[in-house]
């Protein structure tokens, strides 16, 4: 039967799509369509689009409409949920003005598909992993009603110490950068209005909040301006020039100015000096933190720096609100920088497609999926594929691994059965009901293969410290994360033992629960917790054939462990797909070549361990006597792990370098050849790795610089010739004046397969 007239008229009318054909066409431009709003916006209208306010007990969804429909709401963050997001959106349709609310969430590493962590991604190598991960988020959460990320965080990471190296990429400029740059393009696409499918991003955490003292969240930043612009900067500058709508800034003071207040940070370089015209979002309190950091009297004085610093949104806090209309009246704020902020808001909204389309992602009500964590939501052969190019293989003696088809294995430790974990931190949408564990991967692999068997056994809980595991709980406090086997350590130990001594070779799932490298989830140690120490020494002993699977986001002190484990292969954390990924690995169905983005140092007294460091005047040279120079005295001097290094199952050479010329005119070039050969029995890729010196300079720099990088296939036997073009544009950094120079003089073009074991060779910059 045919609906009538009416009942159709009537349905449409309640329909979302009736607010959004209401909408008169958005003009093209969109400096006239902002102008025009603001010219018709009362000063509480501007202020409420300077609220990005989160749902939950104090501010119930019902509350929440009300607001919206009054004009005082610009946008929402934490709300996933297509029918409470299309609730506030229809409140914005009856606002008086109809500007159209956004919804942001932190898309870190995947969103219902959950991808592996940033120093997985990274470790990688490989950019179109990158933009996979990103393209596959943006598509989810935009079906999820989500215009904007909070990512990608590019803050550079030297202190493992801080719990949020997991959600970065680790310590170099270069290879952050680029993949900044490809993050932002692979959630945003290439064109703006942002369309539907993907999501607007807002770089984090603007700026310097990886190098805070001491590697303890939210701690100060004290930094020379010439290592903040040759370091610590060029990431957020990559997101930026690739189109990143926003920016949020960093809870961290730099230089005794917090982030928030900073006019140098947020107004000379951001603004004037980068061009950045897209929206600046606080960090979550960031704005009344101002008082707790000493800057700001009290609420008045907090809203006043952050408004006149250019902080256009006010991220879980009301001091906007309350104090922004006594601040205007009394002309401590004037209108045009009230103007101002609301200019990059509706600007942010029309870029996300907004003003044409209010329910661009949201939708309609008969098109909303019945279970939000079905599978059939999730994208798992991306998921697994992109797992398995983001695992490290560092050691394998005696070709442990791949392991045999026909293998008994023993799988042991507090994280092979450990879905949540999986996950690893900042994993949005992810479900842990629908991660494959490691204990999973290898029962399926073994139930495919018909050969086999696996013996699993605890063998240990994550922690035998009550009170990290109460802390950990604290932060998962609406479901507790990390639950504890309540046997006695010595009686689990024991049946692992066993296991292993049933078995051919063992494989023990070792590391960090993932609330252990998470927001505020500092550490004083890198070691493995004791009860997995004391695991390992226990399997070892049993003589048998020893793999550890390491689950962490930060590099970790493994001295003891490399020497007692026959195998190491670290997988981060690996995502909704980890288990089978790492399944396929330990088998041999992928050949590993991931590369490490980050350092990997002896114990933590070495921190900072990062490979482009400064050269010394005394500095320790292997092989010689250590008195009188740079090194520590108790232990090997350098790291364990270096940064770009990662085994493979086939073995690779790599020819000497030859240059095309032993000079380069300015604005010339020079020609970087090496021929790299497989000459192993395995295809397998590796990341060839282009490393500039300069030898001698007006100020002092690092002893190498990552300036490019090529990821190459071969199969057994074959060779390949690997060309890099090395120009002045490679040799440039900020001298003491922070101009970016190339000054003329010896510069050596090394090349290898990580940044220690190298081939080089040197040419001349001519003035």
């Amino acid at each position: 039967m045919k609906m009538s007239f009416v009942l159709a008229l009537a349905a449409g009318l309640a329909s979302p799509l009736a607010f959004s054909q209401a909408q008169p066409a958005a003009p093209k431009s969109k400096t006239a369509l902002v102008a025009d709003l603001i010219s018709r916006m009362t000063l509480d209208e501007k202020i409420g689009q300077l609220r990005l306010i989160s749902i939950g007990p104090e501010m119930p969804i019902a509350q929440l409409a009300d607001e919206i429909a009054a004009g005082r709401v610009g946008g929402t963050f934490n709300s996933v949920n297509r029918p409470d997001n299309r609730r506030l959106q229809d409140a914005a349709m009856k606002s008086r003005l109809k500007i159209p609310m956004f919804y942001a969430y932190d898309v870190i590493h995947g969103h219902r598909t959950t991808f592996p962590i940033g120093l997985g991604l990274a470790s990688s190598w490989d950019l179109g992993a990158v933009d996979v991960m990103a393209r596959t988020a943006a598509r989810e959460a935009s079906a999820d009603s989500i215009d904007m990320t909070f990512a990608p965080m590019v803050d550079i990471a030297r202190d493992p110490r801080w719990g949020r190296t997991s959600e970065g990429f680790g310590e170099d400029p270069y290879l952050v950068s680029e993949i900044a740059k490809a993050a932002v393009k692979g959630f945003q696409g290439g064109t703006l209005p942002v369309p539907a499918g993907r999501i607007m991003t807002a770089v984090k955490h603007f700026a310097l909040y990886g190098a805070v003292e001491g590697g303890r969240d939210y701690n100060t930043v004290d930094m020379s301006p010439m290592r903040m612009y040759q370091d610590y900067l060029p990431p957020y500058r990559a997101a930026i020039d690739a189109g990143s709508g926003g920016v949020m800034v960093a809870l961290n003071s730099i230089n005794g100015v917090p982030a928030t207040s900073n006019t140098w940070l947020m107004q000379d370089l951001l603004r004037k000096d980068w061009g950045f015209k897209g929206v600046a979002v606080s960090d979550h309190g960031a704005i009344i933190e101002l008082i707790r950091h000493g800057v700001a009297r009290d609420e008045r004085e907090a809203a006043k720096l952050a408004i006149n610093n250019g902080i256009d949104l006010s991220m879980a806090d009301s001091v906007y609100l309350k104090e922004l209309p006594g601040l205007v009246k009394s002309g401590e704020v004037s209108m045009k920088a009230i103007d101002n902020a609301v200019r990059e808001v509706l600007g942010a909204k029309y870029d996300m497609g907004l003003f044409r389309d209010p329910y661009l992602r949201i939708g309609v009500a008969k098109d909303d999926p019945p279970d939000l964590n079905a599978d059939s939501r999730l994208s798992r052969p991306a998921a697994r594929e992109v797992a398995r190019k983001s695992m490290v293989l560092l050691e394998n003696r005696n070709r442990t691994l791949p392991l045999a088809r026909s293998a008994a294995i023993a799988l042991v430790g507090p994280l092979a059965d450990a879905p949540i974990d999986m996950l690893g931190s900042w994993s949005a949408a992810g479900y842990s009901k629908n991660a494959v564990t490691l204990r999973a991967g290898l029962n399926a692999a073994v139930a495919k293969d018909g050969k086999g068997r696996v013996i699993y056994a605890r063998g240990a809980n994550i922690t035998n410290d009550e009170g990290v595991v109460k802390y950990l709980n604290f932060l998962n406090w609406d479901t507790p994360e990390v639950t504890q086997d309540p046997r006695p350590p010595a009686e689990m130990i024991a049946e692992a033992v066993k296991a292993a001594q049933q078995a051919d070779v063992v494989v023990a799932a070792v590391g960090e629960a993932r609330g252990m490298s998470h927001e505020s989830s500092s550490r004083t140690s890198l070691d493995l917790p004791q009860s997995q120490r004391d695991l390992i020494t226990a399997l070892k002993a049993t003589g048998k054939p020893l793999v550890l699977v390491l689950m962490n986001g930060r590099p970790l002190a493994l001295v003891r462990e490399q020497q007692e484990a026959d195998a190491i292969l670290e997988t981060w954390y690996t995502g909704t797909e980890g288990g089978n990924a790492i399944a396929d690995v330990l088998y041999g169905d992928y050949n590993p070549a991931g590369k490490l983005p980050i350092s990997f140092p002896r114990s933590v007294g070495q921190i900072p361990t990062y490979y482009n460091h400064p050269r010394l005047g005394r500095p320790f040279t292997e092989g010689k006597p250590g008195n009188y120079t740079s090194q520590y005295y108790e232990e090997i001097t350098g790291p364990l792990y270096p940064f770009g290094y990662g085994l493979s199952y086939t073995d690779f050479t790599l020819s000497d370098v030859t240059l095309s010329s032993p000079t380069m005119a300015r604005n010339g070039k020079v020609e970087a050849t090496v021929t790299v050969k497989n000459t192993g029995q395995r295809a397998g890729e590796t990341v060839v790795q282009l490393y500039i010196q300069d030898v001698a300079a007006s100020v002092v720099r690092p002893v190498k610089e990552l300036r490019d990088f090529r990821k190459v296939m071969l199969q057994p036997g074959e060779e390949r010739q690997v060309r890099f073009t090395v120009d002045e544009d490679k040799l440039k950094f900020f001298n003491a004046q922070l101009r970016r120079v190339a000054e003329p003089g010896r510069f050596n073009v090394q090349i290898g397969f990580d940044s220690q074991s190298v081939r080089e060779q040197g040419f001349e910059l001519l003035q």
